[in-house]
């Protein structure tokens, strides 16, 4: 076991930054956010704060920011046949994935399965756009609006989504577009003031802020889904309970943290092509995925035929790296990953993902690389004693 373990698993959460265990530990105390007096209004500034610092994220306004519990809430809140324009009600009749995209969309929110169309993706794992269209070409617009639902940026390959063309899509057949930015906040730049999304999906763990905090931002406040929590009229309306102080003011100082950290994503991409070409050059058979597609400067998933990717984690584990097989989104199960069936890749072949951040440093990667020669090599002895 080594003394010291390199952390290779950004995309599965980020560590907490020095700023927001700070912002979290001022906040513990805090009043409840809705109280009228001085400690109260003392609270809603906290809150308030934070919710400017996440618009920014976004160049988006700070009123259009909804404060979840995480991203899945976000998710399971705009997934919904039913929505409201004023006092008006609208329907959302179908809803139209990515096969690629994270179980929390996947799954369909609150839509049934006969609802549900999944849109394949080619080989590289970028959605199949032709079929986005003629799904959307045959949407029965007297039930009600096609809503479309598209991850920014694959948690498991990187690959990064044309989502620009995909509103413009989206928006020519009249339907809505929720993105699931989870993977892409803070490591490319996500701007709500252009034709884009008409709603976003944040989760405050994957950019160093505290686990339990999400949020759903609007590209404006003419229609929003009717509330998945309904009580006190917190969030406007849209979410209710009392404000996660804490959380809310540690996911605030990480969106301004992950803000400024855009312009260090060409060093953390130096730092992945150095772990590429240890893989690469101790297993020259390995497959990369989504070479040949946009991807974030902080991902790769890749396999090794012959090494079976829940072994190679343990192994790597054992050796003081922490990394994933695939993704980590339901309690440590480990299985075959559904992103590389949809890219045609079989359901059965394994895969590591290393995904880093800024504190990666060189000491993490030389243990990466120390440790999966040691995989490599216990390959070779097996396929000699064969």
């Amino acid at each position: 076991m080594a003394a010291t373990r390199a952390y290779l698993d950004y995309n599965a959460s980020a560590p907490l930054i020095a700023e927001a265990r700070a912002a979290m530990v001022t906040a513990l105390d805090a009043a409840n956010p809705s109280s009228v007096h001085a400690e109260g209004r003392a609270s809603r500034r906290l809150v308030e704060d934070a919710r400017r610092d996440v618009a920014r994220l976004v160049n988006a306004r700070p009123e259009h920011v909804v404060f979840t519990s995480g991203a899945t809430e976000a998710a399971s809140t705009l997934l919904r046949p039913d929505w409201q324009m004023g006092r008006g009600a609208i329907r959302m009749s179908h809803l139209y994935v990515s096969a690629a995209d994270h179980p929390c969309i996947l799954n369909g929110g609150r839509f049934a399965a006969a609802q549900v169309t999944k849109v394949g993706v080619d080989r590289n794992g970028i959605a199949d756009l032709g079929a986005l269209v003629a799904a959307l070409a045959a949407h029965d617009k007297d039930a009600g609006l096609p809503l479309v639902a598209i991850h920014a940026a694959n948690n498991e390959t990187g690959v990064v989504q044309p989502v620009g063309r995909i509103a413009e899509i989206v928006k020519a057949a009249g339907g809505l577009l929720v993105v699931d930015a989870v993977q892409a906040a803070g490591r490319i730049p996500l701007d709500m003031s252009v034709p884009y999304a008409d709603y976003l999906i944040l989760s405050s763990h994957k950019i160093g802020g505290p686990k339990g905090v999400g949020a759903i931002i609007a590209a404006s406040d003419l229609m929003m889904p009717r509330p998945l929590i309904n009580g006190g009229g917190q969030e406007k309306g849209h979410r209710a309970g009392t404000e996660n102080v804490a959380g809310i003011a540690g996911f605030g100082a990480a969106a301004r943290a992950a803000l400024t950290g855009l312009d260090g994503m060409d060093a953390i991409a130096q730092r992945l092509d150095a772990v590429e070409a240890i893989v690469r050059g101790l297993a020259p058979d390995a497959e990369i995925f989504g070479t040949a597609a946009p991807r974030l400067a902080n991902t790769t998933f890749f396999a090794i035929p012959g090494i079976k990717a829940e072994t190679a984690q343990i192994a790597f584990d054992l050796a003081g790296v922490a990394l994933s097989a695939g993704s980590a989104c339901s309690s440590g199960k480990v299985g075959p990953s559904h992103v590389l069936k949809a890219m045609g890749h079989g359901e059965s072949l394994g895969a590591l993902r290393v995904s880093i951040g800024r504190a990666t440093g060189a000491e993490d990667i030389e243990a990466f690389r120390a440790a999966l020669a040691g995989i490599v090599a216990r390959r070779a002895g097996k396929e000699e004693a064969a």
